[in-house]
């Protein structure tokens, strides 16, 4: 189920996720999706914690080396480039009921403490605050998503803002 819902995240975005289609795809009744999850939202909390799980390696990967948040920033807007689907969902309403889903407030709070360390980082080379680090990276990761920029000057705009890719 859970690898179907995150086939239909970034094949149709997170609102077009059902249970009854995640269901379908995954071989499995409509009723059976009720003895994993609760209601949609259940499901797509769950898909979400996976994404930031994965998000959070990913970061953590990126963070290493001279240049931290460059490169976190970097990793940062490919994953919600190669993930769209995925990225909206974790930054979407259903994170502000993450009391309701303590799994995914773990898995973002981990996520979190990387963004802020590698921001924290910038803010000491920079001057600039966390939050302001944390709004380049997402703010730059959404004007992609939503074609604003042209994709295919996406190498183009990270190479230019950050420098080449570490090796």
């Amino acid at each position: 189920m859970l690898e179907q819902a995150h086939a239909l995240l970034d094949e149709v975005g997170p609102e077009a996720v059902t249970l009854r289609e995640t269901a379908r795809r995954a071989g499995v009744s409509a009723t059976a999706t009720y003895r994993h999850f609760r209601d949609k939202e259940g499901l797509l909390a769950a898909v979400a914690t996976e994404g930031f799980d994965q998000f959070a390696e990913r970061l953590a990967a990126s963070v290493q080396g001279g240049r931290p948040f460059d490169e976190m920033t970097r990793a940062y807007v490919l994953f919600a480039l190669e993930r769209p689907g995925l990225f909206r969902l974790m930054f979407s309403p259903l994170f502000m009921s993450r009391a309701a889903h303590p799994d995914m407030a773990t898995a973002a709070a981990k996520t979190f403490a990387v963004l802020n360390a590698a921001a924290s980082v910038a803010n000491s080379q920079a001057g600039r605050s966390p939050v302001s680090a944390w709004a380049e990276a997402h703010g730059l990761a959404h004007l992609l998503l939503d074609g604003m920029v042209p994709l295919q000057s996406r190498e183009e705009i990270l190479n230019g803002m950050f420098g080449p890719p570490k090796t």
